[in-house]
């Protein structure tokens, strides 16, 4: 395989997915938003006191799912 392909073929995926973000711009933020929700979460995992493991996480969970769901219906209308 020659390296103009394989430079072919990251510019295509590269365009695709700025196509992609321009057709609903929405989902990256959403995306990053779950990413900040769960980096939170992580830091946030150290000072949670006496509450239970698996309660912090499904409050992360919700947290990120949340954020991701605004953030494409937000996108929709």
């Amino acid at each position: 395989m020659s390296n103009k392909n394989v430079s072919s073929y990251d510019d295509e995926n590269d365009s695709k997915c700025m196509r992609k973000a321009k057709e609903s711009p929405f989902v990256p933020i959403g995306m990053a938003g779950c990413a900040a929700v769960v980096a939170f979460g992580l830091w946030s995992l150290k000072s949670r006191g006496n509450t239970k493991m698996s309660v912090h996480l499904i409050h992360m969970r919700v947290g990120a799912q949340g954020f991701i769901v605004g953030a494409m219906t937000l996108g929709k209308s």
